[in-house]
Formats: structure tokens, C-alpha cells, sequence
């Protein structure tokens, strides 16, 4: 049997690294073979792409952004993710396609649908079976950035209009894929997401 792609959507600081971690650990406790990948990332290739676009001493122009995006994630879906979901394995992913709908798409205006098909061929239609988007409004995501203490990456740098672009995006891909996107609301405990997303992961887990 096929294994699931479970991918974690949202702004930076609406807690998607934390409730990717607690989710395999809960996955893993129910005796699913599972694996917890990020992007860009997750394979060499992917990872030296990652260092280059968040960069903040680079100029990158926004085209060239979308295509070093997709371009980490065709390497991980070849690489990695599809092997694992052919073999049974289950896969939860921090950010996939949607992010570059949402940031690119949307926040550099470049299109949903422009973006949405260069992502198409670079994933050969790969699409998760769900998504679980953190619903944050992008000044919670900033405090939250501001308060870990870290140098801010290339995207985070951005200024409000960008990231209210970014977070509407998101809002109306929800709308439009419900079957798909579940909303979870980011600004309650880790504790309370992690129990919402094992709720909205029922249908699968069953």
C-alpha cells in the first residue's frame, strides 16, 4: 500500500517545524513507518539550493526564487519522497508546493497559476494527501520570529504587504482545496495544534 504525504503549511513563526516533529512522534507511536523531511532541504542538492535562497547578502529576482524552489523540491521528491511512498512509508513535510504558491504565486506576484504549473512538473503531480495549514496573522508570526533570538533568512526580511499577500494567498487555497487543506488555528498551544492535526489525520490514520 502507497504510503501518505502529510505536508505543514503556513507564515514563518506560526510553529510548522514544531508540529512537523510532534506529528511523526505520534505517527511513530502508532506503529507508522514514518519520515520527517523539510524544504527546501531534506536531500544534498536541496540543502545547498536552501543556503543559497535564504541568503540575505543575495539579490535574487523573484523568477529565479521560483525556480531554485522548485528546483530543491523536484530533487526531493525524486530522490526521497517518492521512494518512501512507494515503498508503504509515511512522509511529513514542513512547507511543499503551497509555499510557493503562497510566497511566489503571492507574494511576489508572479501568479498561483503560472507558479502552480511550473510546481506541477517538477513534482510530476505529486499533490498530499493533506495538508494542514497554521493559520497565523503575519504580526503573531513576527513576534514569534522576534522572539527566538536569530538572524532573520532572505524571505523574512520582507516587509507587512508582502507577508498580508502571503498569509491571503493561503486563505484562499484553503478555500478552494478544503478536501485537502485543513485550517488549524496557530495561535493556540503546541499541545492543542498537535491534537487538532491528529483529528484532521483521522480519515487516513483509519
Amino acid at each position: 500500500m502507497r504510503g501518505r504525504l502529510i505536508t505543514i503549511e503556513g507564515l514563518d513563526g506560526a510553529g510548522k517545524t514544531t508540529l512537523a516533529a510532534g506529528l511523526a512522534d505520534v505517527l511513530r507511536e502508532r506503529g507508522i513507518d514514518v519520515q520527517l523531511l523539510r524544504e527546501p532541504g531534506g536531500v544534498a542538492l536541496a540543502e545547498r539550493l536552501r543556503a543559497v535562497v535564504k541568503d540575505p547578502s543575495l539579490s535574487v529576482d523573484p523568477r529565479a526564487e521560483t525556480l531554485v524552489y522548485a528546483a530543491a523540491r523536484a530533487q526531493l521528491v525524486h530522490e526521497t519522497l517518492l521512494p518512501l511512498l512507494e515503498g508503504g512509508s509515511w512522509a511529513v513535510l514542513d512547507r511543499f508546493v503551497d509555499s510557493s504558491l503562497a510566497y511566489q504565486g503571492g507574494g511576489r506576484g508572479l501568479g498561483v497559476d503560472e507558479v502552480a504549473e511550473l510546481n506541477r512538473f517538477a513534482v510530476a503531480g505529486l499533490v498530499p494527501d493533506r495538508t494542514l495549514y497554521l493559520r497565523l496573522d503575519p504580526s503573531g508570526g513576527r513576534a514569534r520570529q522576534d522572539g527566538r533570538g536569530e538572524a532573520p533568512d532572505r524571505l523574512e526580511l520582507e516587509g507587512e504587504d508582502f507577508f498580508a499577500a502571503v498569509a491571503s494567498t493561503y486563505e484562499q487555497l484553503a478555500v478552494a482545496e478544503p478536501q485537502r487543506i485543513r485550517v488549524i488555528d496557530a495561535a493556540q498551544t503546541p499541545q492543542a495544534v498537535l491534537a487538532d492535526a491528529i483529528g484532521m489525520l483521522s480519515d487516513l490514520l483509519h
